[in-house]
């Protein structure tokens, strides 16, 4: 019997297989390539200091990062990209480096970075899938590090403050979106009636911001006026991830929840 590959990521809620973009990018494209990954969730795990997500673990070899991942599919002939031409293959790389480029800064800041929404959605949310004592802790890390990186990304001169920044980078994020849309079209997917790479890259990154219910939401509200994307996100959603649509997401939560709260009981007893 093959051994399966496995996956390593966040869990998922809002409808969607994983919250967390990078671990949608890759399990979009597996679906899309058929590949069959065995999904874990690091959630309640002790892997949520220790683990790197999303991983692919395959026959004692480890691979990281999304790029990393696909080629590692592809090599082994899961290739959503193979009826590509050259030119939408070159297309592909440019639309991909934009998102990461001008669309994920202002989705780190709105998710880690944006007081209301850190507090009310990503800090609850992520603490309520580490375990005691890490959730006292690791939000705030990784809410520290998000703002790092913007800053290190888009804080050059001179734009020296946080405000600064922050009115740069949503500009650049809602023009990245609005050439998504204008290059989306009408199509069901970026490249015709077949999703490939790219579709798993704008998937990832977009359904977190198309599902989350958000208190602090102008990218979102942004994307609201963009209904194509929209219909992209939910299409995808009940093609491929039927079942994370389903609502048992949130019975799931109750119960990790009650599990948190009991195991802080016990050690505060």
């Amino acid at each position: 019997m093959a051994t399966p590959m496995e996956l390593t990521c966040w869990g998922g809620d809002w409808g969607l297989p994983s919250v967390h973009t990078e671990s949608l990018i890759v399990m979009a494209y597996a679906k899309f390539s058929g590949a069959q990954l065995k999904i874990m969730p690091i959630d309640l795990t002790w892997k949520t200091l220790t683990e790197t997500v999303p991983a692919l673990h395959f026959d004692r070899t480890t691979v990281t990062e999304p790029p990393n991942i696909l080629s590692f599919l592809r090599k082994r002939k899961y290739n959503a990209d193979f009826e590509l031409t050259a030119k939408q293959g070159a297309d592909t790389m440019a639309y991909i480096a934009l998102l990461q480029e001008k669309l994920g800064p202002a989705l780190l800041h709105t998710f880690w970075v944006d007081v209301e929404n850190y507090s009310n959605v990503t800090r609850p949310w992520f603490a309520s899938r580490t375990p005691f004592p890490l959730n006292l802790f690791l939000p705030g890390r990784q809410s520290s590090v998000a703002l790092s990186r913007i800053l290190l990304t888009k804080g050059e001169p001179p734009l020296h403050n946080i405000s600064d920044v922050e009115a740069k980078i949503y500009s650049e994020a809602k023009e990245c979106l609005n050439l998504l849309s204008h290059r989306l079209g009408t199509s069901q997917y970026f490249f015709g009636n077949t999703p490939a790479s790219l579709d798993a890259f704008v998937f990832g990154h977009i359904a977190p911001l198309h599902k989350a219910i958000l208190p602090s939401g102008q990218l979102q509200q942004h994307l609201k006026q963009l209904p194509n994307l929209g219909h992209f996100c939910d299409a995808i959603i009940k093609t491929y991830f039927v079942e994370n649509a389903s609502g048992k997401e949130m019975g799931s939560l109750v119960v990790r929840t009650l599990v948190i709260c009991l195991l802080a009981r016990l050690l505060l007893l």
